[in-house]
C-alpha cells in the first residue's frame, strides 16, 4: 500500500511539471517592430537640377527645415544640417549640399560613409532662380485671376521646330505644346538629357544651361503661359567638331532627346538622331517665340 502511493505522487508531480512546460509554450511572443513606412506624399518639386552624369535631381522644400531629394526614382527625406555657406540637408545615408556662385546653384549629391565622410554620387547645377516678380494690382473691380500651375510633362508634346547651322555648330528648335485642357506656365530651363539606341543616357555627355549660343543671343528665363494647344520653345546646340586635343576622334550619337519641365518630373521624349561632339550641349531658356534674336556677326 506504501508502495502505490509513492506511485501516484509521482505521477502526479509528472503531469504538474508538464503543464507548466505547456503553459510556458502558451506564453505570447512579442512581435517585431513595424518597420517605418516611407513617406506617401511627396512635396511638390521646387527645384530640378541637372547632372553631370546625364540624369536629374529634383528637390522640394515641404517646410524650411527639410528637403525631399529624388535620385534614380528614390526620394530621401532629408533634415536640415549646420554648414558655413549654402545649404545642406542629410540623413544617416545621404547629404545634400548647395550653393549660389555667378548665378549658378551648384549642388552635390554624396553618400555618408562613415561619420562625416561622404562619396560624391552627383554633381548638379541650375541657373540661380530670378527673384519672384510681383503681380501688378487689377486696374478694373473684382478680384485678380490665379496664376497658372508649372506645366506638367502628362501634358506635354515634344517636336522639333526647325534648326539653324554655321562653322561646325549646329541648333535644334525644340518645342514644348500644350496637349492638356488647362493653362499652364514654363519658367526657366528643361532638364534635358540625351539617349543613345538602347535608351540609355550618353555617357559623358553634359548638359550646359545657357541663355545663348554661339548662334543666339541671350535671353533671361522668363515666365511662360501655354494656352491649350499653343507653344513654347527652347534651343539645343552643339558642334559637330570633334574635340581633337582631348583624343576625340569620332562623336558620340544621341538617338533620342528627354527631358522633364520646369517643376516637375514626369519625363517627355522625342525621337531625333545627331552626333554632338566635345561632350556638352547646351540648353537655352524657355521662351514664347520660335525664333529669338539672331546674334549679329562680329
Amino acid at each position: 500500500m506504501h508502495r502505490h502511493r509513492n506511485s501516484i505522487l509521482t505521477l502526479s508531480g509528472v503531469i504538474l511539471v508538464g503543464m507548466a512546460g505547456c503553459d510556458r509554450a502558451a506564453e505570447p511572443v512579442t512581435p517585431p517592430a513595424e518597420p517605418t513606412p516611407p513617406v506617401t506624399e511627396a512635396a511638390p518639386v521646387s527645384a530640378t537640377y541637372v547632372c553631370d552624369s546625364g540624369l536629374t535631381v529634383a528637390v522640394a522644400y515641404p517646410d524650411p527645415q527639410s528637403a525631399q531629394v529624388t535620385h534614380r526614382d528614390r526620394t530621401y527625406v532629408l533634415r536640415s544640417a549646420e554648414t558655413g555657406s549654402g545649404a545642406r540637408y542629410r540623413d544617416a545615408e545621404v547629404e545634400w549640399r548647395s550653393v549660389t556662385r555667378d548665378g549658378v546653384e551648384q549642388a552635390v549629391l554624396s553618400r555618408i560613409v562613415e561619420g562625416d565622410a561622404a562619396v560624391v554620387l552627383e554633381r548638379c547645377s541650375r541657373p540661380a532662380p530670378a527673384p519672384t516678380p510681383v503681380a501688378p494690382l487689377p486696374t478694373a473691380p473684382g478680384a485678380a485671376a490665379p496664376a497658372s500651375a508649372p506645366c506638367k510633362g502628362s501634358d506635354l508634346k515634344l517636336t522639333n521646330d526647325g534648326g539653324d547651322a554655321g562653322m561646325g555648330h549646329r541648333i535644334a528648335i525644340m518645342a514644348l505644346r500644350n496637349v492638356g485642357a488647362e493653362t499652364c506656365t514654363l519658367t526657366g530651363y528643361p532638364a534635358v538629357t540625351l539617349l543613345d539606341g538602347q535608351g540609355q543616357a550618353l555617357t559623358g555627355m553634359r548638359a550646359n544651361q545657357r541663355p545663348g549660343s554661339y548662334l543666339r543671343s541671350g535671353q533671361a528665363p522668363t515666365p511662360v503661359t501655354l494656352q491649350p494647344k499653343a507653344k513654347a520653345f527652347f534651343d539645343l546646340a552643339w558642334t559637330v567638331i570633334p574635340n581633337e586635343g582631348e583624343g576625340e576622334t569620332t562623336c558620340p550619337t544621341a538617338e533620342r532627346i528627354r527631358l522633364t519641365a520646369p517643376d516637375d518630373t514626369a519625363p517627355v521624349s522625342l525621337a531625333q538622331t545627331f552626333t554632338p561632339c566635345g561632350g556638352k550641349f547646351d540648353v537655352s531658356p524657355i521662351r514664347s517665340l520660335a525664333e529669338p534674336p539672331v546674334q549679329p556677326a562680329a
